[in-house]
Parts: C-alpha cells; structure tokens; sequence
C-alpha cells in the first residue's frame, strides 16, 4: 500500500502531522513483487551507463562575450541562469535550421 500525504515543509508541522509521521515510522516496508529489487550485475550496469556519460555531464570554463541585453535577460532568469543558459547553447546547437539563421 502506498500512502501520499503533502506536507508544507515551509511551515512548522501540525500536531496531527506530526502524528501521521511517527505512525509511518511503524508501518514495515514490504517487497515489491511487480519490481523486484536490482541484482549486482543489472546495478553495475546503470555504473557503466553513469560513466560513460560522465564526460559529456562535465562542465567546462570558457570565456564568453555576451551584449548587455543579453546578460540582463540571463540574469532575469534568476539563481542558475548558468545552467539555464548552457542548456538553451545545447538545445541551439542542435538544431541545423538555428545554426543556420545565424551563421
């Protein structure tokens, strides 16, 4: 059985929140038979895969000169406009008909 209970992590929880918390503490976790857990061979499997892509994960440091209205636009974007950023260079570059316009 699985139970779904929203809790606002924002606020200090509720009595009764607290309650439901210490009861699923005493609930014992039962195998899934629909999902059987990973063997060692098939987890070693998702290590090989998680190395392999290792290297295109990695991030570089370049240099890159923006125009100022850019850098705001970036920035509006908020904390991680970085990340943000390289993901739109990435979806950019892939596309022959964007490479294309501004080439």
């Amino acid at each position: 059985m699985i139970m779904v209970k929203n809790i606002d992590v924002k606020s200090k929880p509720t009595p009764e929140q607290i309650q439901m918390l210490e009861n699923a503490k005493k609930i014992a976790i039962s195998k899934d038979d629909e999902y059987p857990e990973f063997t060692k061979e098939e987890l070693s499997k998702f290590k090989k895969i998680s190395e392999e892509k290792k290297i295109d994960r990695q991030k570089q440091i370049v240099t890159l000169r923006l125009s100022g209205k850019a850098l705001k636009k970036a920035k509006s974007l908020g904390k991680g406009y970085t990340s943000i950023l390289s993901r739109i260079i990435e979806g950019a570059l892939e596309d022959p008909e964007i490479i294309k316009h501004y080439i």
